[in-house]
């Protein structure tokens, strides 16, 4: 591992709002884990919404978010550890009250939060996953994980580059009959008011890298269900011809 990683880890280690727990860290006695339950009580200090970014990378989409809204709390998680310094940082220098970072895999979100704790998901251009299902951050596999975490009826917001993933995650909310509060295949493109608004208010890096290739970024929006019986779509749906995930680009064609 370089100096430059492990000095970003070592100063991760002194930040008061990042908690850190990897799958061969998890215990009950992590202090991670013992925040299940009791993030507005102990970290926040506020009866506000928490609101988590997955998968946020950088963490500016979390700060930006915690910026906008100072009315609602923010988790910001992420595995990549040198790339959750960015955000971390920042939050720090700017004494950020209603932002947190945690190192750790979605997989085991539902050890950090008790139940109807989350009140909000944004899931910010993943790897779509194409070759595994289970792996994609919309997909049933996933929503039940949600639903021990989230209030009923609490908004889960996709935004992608994946014409893929946009598709499958479409069949999937149709499938099991979710409310859709919002779908659009070209965010841009639309009114200046709609459903869409709060999603155009905010770019990542690696958004503003695609709209300059001239690619549509697609938002859905929807409402989670709490529901025993959730189905995986089984339908084919055509690969997207270049790599999203490691953000390298391949080809322009049909975007």
């Amino acid at each position: 591992m370089g100096k430059n990683k492990l000095k970003k880890f070592a100063e991760m280690e002194t930040f008061q709002h990042v908690f850190q727990c990897a799958m061969k860290d998890m215990s009950e006695e992590h202090p991670a884990v013992q925040m299940a339950g009791k993030w507005n009580e102990k970290f926040f200090g506020n009866d506000h919404p928490i609101v988590l970014e997955l998968g946020c990378g950088r963490g500016e989409y979390t700060i930006g978010l915690a910026q906008l809204y100072p009315d609602k709390n923010f988790i910001g998680i992420d595995i990549k550890g040198a790339r959750l310094w960015a955000g971390a940082k920042q939050a720090e220098e700017k004494h950020m009250d209603n932002v947190a970072f945690l190192r750790t895999n979605i997989e085991m979100i539902s050890q950090f939060f008790s139940t109807d704790e989350i009140s909000e998901i944004w899931i910010t251009f993943p790897d779509p996953q194409m070759k595994k299902e289970t792996k994609r951050l919309t997909s049933t596999y996933f929503m039940k994980r949600y639903q021990q975490i989230m209030a009923d009826g609490g908004i889960i917001h996709l935004k992608t580059d994946s014409p893929f993933l946009s598709t499958y995650t479409r069949e999937m909310l149709h499938l099991n009959h979710y409310e859709v509060l919002a779908d659009t295949q070209d965010l841009y493109a639309e009114g200046e008011q709609g459903p869409w608004e709060q999603a155009r208010m905010l770019q990542t890096h690696y958004e503003q890298q695609w709209l300059s290739r001239g690619m549509k970024i697609k938002y859905i929006c929807w409402k989670l269900k709490h529901s025993d019986t959730l189905e995986e779509p089984d339908i084919e749906i055509e690969k997207d011809d270049y790599r999203s995930y490691g953000r390298n680009y391949v080809s322009s064609t049909n975007h």
